[in-house]
């Protein structure tokens, strides 16, 4: 045997680059040219690897270290002489950057796609989707094929404390299922058993600290007992971005109920959304069984069936009756519309929904995704109890799950929720009656589509904001031509309000407001609606699962804390969408969906998106992404802005609709696009390219010499970046002096 070190080799002009991630603990044994730590420069992300087939006995570097070539990484002992250590590729060639399917920036914007790792072997009670364990020590019994499991050869470590169990007492494990698992300050480790059988006794609980041949449960095991065989336990490597939590606060799962399963999978997906249902059909694609629960008897969840896609229906038809009521400027007349409302909410529900929900549940059954019904809660670190509407409930038991449980609209406590006249956004969307006159409480994405809607189908809309805008959260400038057309429609709009007393009786639904400013009084006091939709956010069901049995951290709000890689507080349980963060996007759980599934399935990748775009569907739609105008004074950032008024696009005037805008922000001192917006018809179509663009990390000359094609609304996108470079033609705007 020899002992070496592996040191960084050669890796171009790159010195004193740091580490992020540490990609084995001391006692693995590595291949050679196995990866042993990740670099990262700002132009490239590198892997140290190793020079030798052998066993690391020490890493000479954590993370945040800075290291160049020469730097030790770490001492391998090795069969024969040191080997010289290999040259890494150039950077940009073919070292991979973890991420959700987005490639590393160089300077030019260029990148590696991520590389992924090899499938993993499941570990059927607490699987991670790391790697197998290998087998532990185990000493037979006295008598009847009795095993004691203990803990194997685990290096250096010695007390290192049990912080989750994952079986209890008569569950049937095979061999090298884990039964718990351990934490250093290095690594994660878990304890398989030595053989196939059933667990008699638990030896440990959690908190217990063990070490190397610390008796951890007793096994009946399957025939003959099994001889002792030493082995190392598997280790986890720790995620690279932080934890999800403080370990303080972790909850201590519950354990495992011991009764038998009425179901049994890989994974599980909890919720069948955007980012649901993709997390289960990757899943499902990179060969995982895969279960899939969704509370209603369609899958799609809130969007597809009660939120974003029965809306944009409804804002269509809004969109045709507003262009019918305008035609005969152009000479064309046709007349007051006639709304058939059944009909309409026909076409909303059985031609759009359903479409998608029949489309949805075909795509289950070709990938095998069995679905069930019902409202799922954990009982255990790898249980869930499913109540279905009959009141029966069924055991899942899984090895990993995803939770993608969503979100709620948000009811504020004053207003009388029993009262149908009182509505939620999901309520709204049912479309039970045109109400002659409606109250929007919240000036939002949410309720100003909704006003959007209800105005154009006949009722006399009011809406009152607390904020000092609409839409707070988006440029004021951005705002002003959707408030200006509300006007011109007859939409009475009070800002700085607030709804402070509620009050339902047969002739209306009454609501007195407050000044949000205090002292001051409100523009609007008082008044009776005959429905009154409050739509002031949503607040996520992080807290409504139980998970807290699985060890799962929840925030008091009901956010589940995540990591880059999507993982929770317990590492084999991933939550995405909306109660992991804002923005509480369907764009944004897709991505994180497709990022958990393939983490899982032992993939190397984390969340890298950059910008993540925002898109009211009202009219005129309102889209922007990346730094606001009023995010970059308040930061004190340095930017430029390109501005292109659609009055000067042809396309836009010869529509009629001349009276958006596309704004582009720049960083002045590298001319980068940061951030980008556009008030118009199709905004939320058209801000895709300002996405790929901050993405690509593309300068304004790089959009501005792009050839958009003429007439349409997409080039006031290259336009506005000619308008920062000084080059547009379209515009004339005196030099500053």
């Amino acid at each position: 045997m020899a002992t070496i070190e592996i040191k960084v080799p050669d890796i171009g002009d790159y010195t004193d680059v740091p580490v992020i991630e540490i990609l084995v603990a001391v006692g693995d044994t590595v291949k050679k040219d196995q990866g042993l730590v990740t670099l990262e420069s700002d132009k490239a992300t590198l892997e140290v690897p190793s020079s030798a087939a052998g066993v690391v006995k020490e890493l000479k570097v954590k993370l945040g270290d800075t290291l160049s070539e020469g730097s030790v990484v770490a001492v391998l002992e090795t069969e024969g002489a040191g080997v010289a250590s290999s040259p890494l590729p150039p950077a940009g060639e073919s070292l991979p950057r973890t991420g959700s399917g987005v490639a590393a920036q160089g300077a030019a914007g260029e990148g590696n796609k991520p590389t992924p790792a090899p499938s993993p072997q499941p570990s059927p009670a607490g699987g991670r989707g790391d790697e197998a364990p290998a087998p532990a020590a185990a000493a037979p019994a006295a008598s009847g094929g009795l095993v004691e499991t203990k803990v194997p050869d685990i290096g250096d470590y010695t007390d290192v404390p049990v912080i989750e169990i994952l079986v209890a007492v008569g569950d049937t494990v095979k061999k090298d299922q884990g039964l718990v698992t351990l934490e250093s300050d290095k690594a994660t480790l878990e304890v398989p058993s030595s053989a196939a059988g059933v667990v008699k006794e638990l030896k440990v609980k959690l908190g217990d600290t063990l070490s190397e041949g610390s008796v951890v449960a007793i096994i009946e095991a399957e025939g003959a007992a099994a001889a002792a065989a030493p082995a190392k336990a598997a280790p986890v490597a720790a995620s690279p971005a932080a934890p999800a939590a403080p370990a303080t606060s972790v909850p201590k799962p519950a354990l495992g109920t011991g009764r038998p399963a009425d179901i049994e999978c890989r994974i599980v997906v909890i919720g069948s959304g955007p980012g649901g249902y993709t997390a289960a059909f990757r899943a499902a694609d990179l060969g995982l069984d895969t279960a899939l629960i969704e509370r209603y008897d369609t899958l799609g969840g809130v969007c597809l069936n009660v939120g974003c896609i029965p809306s944009k229906a409804l804002l269509h038809a809004a969109a045709l009756i507003e262009e019918a009521a305008h035609s005969d400027e152009i000479g064309i007349s046709f007349g007051k519309p006639k709304i058939d409302i059944d009909k309409l909410r026909d076409f909303k529900q059985n031609k759009v929904v359903g479409q998608f929900t029949k489309g949805l549940a075909g795509m289950a059954k070709q990938r095998k995704v069995r679905t069930v019904q019902g409202v799922a809660k954990f009982v255990s670190p790898n249980e869930l109890e499913i109540a279905g509407a009959d009141g029966k409930t069924q055991l899942l038991r899984f090895e990993q799950c995803i939770i993608a449980a969503g979100s709620q609209a948000v009811k504020l406590p004053n207003f009388p929720w029993d009262d149908p006249r009182v509505m939620d956004s999901t309520d709204a969307l049912q479309l039970q009656e045109v109400p002659k006159k409606l109250l929007v409480v919240g000036g939002g994405i949410i309720g100003l589509e909704m006003a959007t809607v209800y105005r154009a189908l006949g009722s006399e809309v009011t809406v009152v904001e607390f904020m000092d805008q609409l839409m707070p959260g988006a440029d004021k400038d951005l705002v002003k031509p959707l408030a200006d057309r509300l006007k011109k429609q007859g939409v009475a709009v009070h800002l700085k309000t607030k709804a402070a007393k509620v009050e339902a009786s047969k002739k209306g639904v009454t609501v007195s407001f407050e000044s949000a400013t205090e002292g001051q009084k409100p523009e609007l006091e008082s008044g009776t609606w005959d429905r009154v939709l409050v739509a002031v956010g949503r607040s996520p069901n992080g807290g409504k699962l139980d998970a807290d049995k699985a060890g799962v951290t929840v925030t008091e709000r009901g956010f589940i804390p995540v990591d880059a890689q999507m993982r929770t507080s317990a590492p084999h349980i991933f939550a995405i969408g909306d109660l992991v963060g804002q923005p509480m996007l369907a764009h944004k759980a897709t991505h994180e969906g497709k990022l958990a599934a393939e983490v899982a399935a032992g993939e190397k990748k984390e969340w890298v998106a950059r910008v993540i775009p925002s898109v009211a569907y009202t009219d005129p739609e309102v889209a922007w992404v990346g730094v606001t105008e009023t995010e970059a004074k308040a930061k004190g950032l340095k930017v430029g802005v390109g501005k292109f008024p659609w009055v000067a696009s042809a396309r836009a005037v010869g529509i009629g609709r001349g009276e958006g805008f596309t704004k582009l922000i720049f960083d002045e001192a590298t001319h980068r696009i940061i951030g980008g917006a556009i008030v118009g018809v199709h905004a939320g179509d058209l801000i895709t390219e300002v996405v790929l663009a901050i993405e690509m990390g593309a300068e304004a000359a790089d959009i501005g010499a792009t050839i958009h094609p003429h007439p349409t609304l997409s080039e006031s996108v290259g336009m506005a970046a000619e308008v920062y470079e000084g080059t547009i033609t379209d515009l004339y705007i005196p030099k500053k002096k």
